[in-house]
């Protein structure tokens, strides 16, 4: 239901993590703080259970930490897929008959739930370690990770892999960018491209020009930026979220493509976990967020193209070679003003009509 991460990644197979590692990765450095986990991990444990929404085992690799939560702490868990928005819905909907206890939702969500009054917070110990722009300040939201528009190249047809939107503008192979005005992945790639050449949330017309030239240049394609039209090749470069990218990119053949972040600027956003203000299971739900932002549940992420949020893990070397390296992500910009963002996007259908399809 999600339009952000693949719903098809293939997940390597996991060691199941020992419990003294899940005790020393969750571990508070005051014995306060200890005493704090250790009575919320007994609580969980008595509740027994933990249901969410929006978190299948095969998006973001949330099925290692489901039956991590399983093997170490005993919960079982139940699933029901739905998108960010039905999500928020099904919360408010069902009140103190809540089916759900905690859902992972799209960054431009995460005010949207807390406004409605729908989550309660809880801050994990690795609290600090989240970077102020991820996170609510009182604890009900916390990006565990994220996603930045990237390009995929395929180097069978392009001979200089693109790593600026000024190579696109200089190249002469045909740029995919996906369903503008509909899909969430294209609206982000021309924000990324606003920000690259002066725009902001406030202001697309930089990135609208940016994209009129390559039409005018005949090198505007419409073809969908999907795992099985770059698989048959029909894809010279398309514009991308990251984790999209490296998912096909391993899918199809590690060889045959290069990803790239731009380096003259691209936007950052992410997924938050946000726990039911009416939860059945609200101990379990807040253990579960403790471990997505332990040092494993992190890694879990990564094993799954999903950015942790956390830099100081050290994630193994083979999930390090998955991923592009840490100095391509130096200039890019997480949206901060929404409502502005929210207003641009209403507009982005009639203006990519008129000014970029239009040539």
């Amino acid at each position: 239901m999600k339009t952000l991460l693949s719903r098809s990644v293939a997940l390597p197979a996991k060691r199941m993590v020992p419990a003294a590692l899940i005790a020393a990765t969750l571990a508070f450095p005051a014995v306060a703080k200890e005493t704090n986990l250790e009575s919320l991990t007994k609580a969980a444990q008595q509740e027994g259970a933990v249901y969410s929404v929006g978190m299948p085992d095969s998006w973001a690799n949330w099925k290692d930490t489901w039956a991590d939560l399983k093997a170490n702490y005993g919960l079982i868990h139940q699933d029901t897929d739905m998108s960010s928005a039905q999500e928020i819905a099904k919360f408010e909907a069902e009140k103190k008959n809540a089916t759900a206890d905690i859902g992972d939702v799209g960054f431009a969500f995460a005010r949207v739930a807390v406004k409605k009054g729908v989550t309660q917070p809880y801050k994990p110990s690795t609290w600090d370690d989240i970077p102020d722009w991820a996170k609510d300040k009182d604890g009900h939201w916390a990006l565990a990770y994220t996603g930045t528009i990237a390009f995929i190249a395929n180097n069978n047809l392009v001979k200089d892999a693109p790593t600026s939107w000024q190579d696109l503008l200089e190249g002469d192979y045909k740029v995919t960018v996906g369903d503008v005005g509909v899909a969430s992945q294209a609206n982000n790639a021309v924000l990324a491209a606003s920000f690259a050449n002066g725009g902001d949330e406030s202001n697309l017309k930089p990135a609208i020009d940016f994209f009129a030239k390559l039409a005018k240049q005949g090198r505007l394609s419409f073809t969908n930026p999907s795992i099985a039209n770059l698989e048959k090749g029909e894809i010279e470069v398309a514009i991308m979220w990251d984790f999209n990218a490296l998912n096909y990119r391993d899918k199809i053949d590690r060889e045959r493509f290069t990803v790239n972040i731009p380096q003259d600027g691209s936007v950052i956003s992410g997924y938050t976990t946000i726990i039911n203000k009416y939860a059945k299971n609200p101990n379990a739900a807040k253990l579960a967020r403790e471990y997505i932002f332990s040092d494993q549940g992190q890694i879990n992420l990564a094993e799954g193209y999903a950015r942790p949020i956390r830099t100081n893990v050290t994630l193994p070397q083979s999930i390090q070679d998955k991923l592009i390296a840490n100095d391509q992500y130096s200039n890019v910009r997480p949206v901060t003003n929404f409502s502005a963002w929210e207003k641009s996007a209403r507009r982005l259908p009639r203006q990519w009509q008129e000014s970029v399809l239009i040539h």
